[in-house]
């Protein structure tokens, strides 16, 4: 495991009755792209934020580097370089694109004796060139996300997070709602992550969006693992099946084939 940044070695977590997560193991391996596949109730979102530190497990370990990792918030996580990028991106719309790449950690300068603020002129700087860097051109550092789309708000957000030292990027649904050519620059934004070194789990529904990019995939159901799969081992089709059920897919097929359009 000399190649393995992060590791879930048989994590269990319960909510009362309820089991979300049971015996889930998962490796990471250092610059490759994870893809966590599974459909909705899968799971997926408790194992988000137990990668996230959020969720602290009943049962199982976290290791990062090798070392055990017993996180009681995400903010352990996140001075580790496990930064998480969800759904909702926690970005602020009706502030700028230069306020929003460096919220909560502004560049600080004094500007009289006794009065300091953020420095403005250099955080649009950095902003833009490192959106650039990722392949996102910005006319305007000051305007608005509101403007933005929905691909270059996830580009910003995952941006951000690299910028910030991030090792391992948590991706939640990056390519949810987005339309085809908005998915593709979040997917190529992705790859250009894992040419820097980063390590990232992909999690998604989308087979069609994860194969392309990902180096391996685990499947969850109903909180249990399926199993983990290099691009080597599994096609894109067997992927699909076995999310499907394998015999369920084997049926609808057959019942598509007898349908008469």
């Amino acid at each position: 495991m000399t190649d393995t940044i992060l590791a879930l070695e048989n994590v269990s977590k319960y909510f009362g009755n309820i089991i979300a997560l049971k015996n889930v193991t998962l490796r990471l391996r250092r610059g490759e792209v994870h893809c966590l596949l599974g459909d909705n109730g899968a799971g997926k979102s408790t194992l988000i934020k137990t990668l996230a530190g959020v969720h602290i497990p009943n049962a199982g370990q976290y290791f990062f580097e090798g070392e055990a990792m017993h996180f009681q918030s995400p903010k352990d996580a996140l001075d580790r370089g496990i930064a998480t990028v969800y759904q909702d991106l926690a970005l602020v719309p009706l502030m700028s694109v230069t306020r929003n790449f460096f919220l909560g950690r502004e560049p600080i300068k004094h500007y009289f004796r006794f009065f300091r603020g953020m420095d403005i002129p250099y955080a649009a700087e950095v902003a833009q060139a490192q959106l650039a860097e990722m392949g996102i051109r910005v006319r305007d550092p000051h305007q608005l996300i509101a403007n933005m789309s929905g691909g270059e708000k996830q580009c910003l957000a995952i941006a951000r997070a690299i910028y910030f030292g991030a090792r391992v990027l948590v991706l939640d649904e990056p390519t949810a709602a987005l339309g085809v050519k908005q998915s593709c620059n979040v997917l190529k934004l992705i790859h250009r992550a894992r040419e820097r070194g980063i390590s990232v789990i992909f999690i998604t529904h989308n087979v069609q969006h994860a194969y392309p990019i990902g180096d391996s995939f685990t499947l969850l159901n109903r909180g249990h693992s399926h199993g983990t799969f290099t691009k080597e081992t599994i096609t894109k089709d067997k992927l699909l099946d076995l999310m499907a059920g394998g015999e369920e897919m084997q049926k609808f097929s057959s019942e598509l084939a007898g349908i008469t359009i």
